[in-house]
């Protein structure tokens, strides 16, 4: 039986918010993401297309190495609104519906 190797998202740390109430991020505008969260070419998202605004919520959450960082680009509407539809590693996931069960149940 072949090992089955680990892959980096299963075992990067990830961070996740006290609360969703601090998720308190911009909702409208055009967004440009640090390169340390977003080192494509394309690092600006505008929130009122759908693609933009769940592609940005995506790389924020799966690249913030703090709450901080969280709390300055999410909010908590948005996050809810689309977070059924998000593609995220599974332990991502896991960690945010499991700290947040109203995650698993909106949509």
């Amino acid at each position: 039986m072949a090992e089955r190797k680990a892959r980096y998202a299963d075992i990067r740390p990830y961070v996740t918010p006290d609360s969703l109430d601090e998720l308190s991020g911009p909702t409208t505008g055009v967004i440009e993401l640090p390169i340390g969260l977003d080192w494509s070419e394309r690092r600006t998202y505008d929130l009122s297309v759908e693609s933009d605004r769940r592609l940005m919520y995506e790389r924020v959450i799966r690249e913030a190495m703090s709450a901080d960082t969280l709390r300055r680009y999410l909010d908590r509407v948005l996050l809810t609104s689309i977070w059924p539809t998000m593609y995220l590693p599974r332990r991502v996931k896991a960690s945010w519906e499991s700290r947040f069960p109203v995650l698993r149940h909106v949509g």
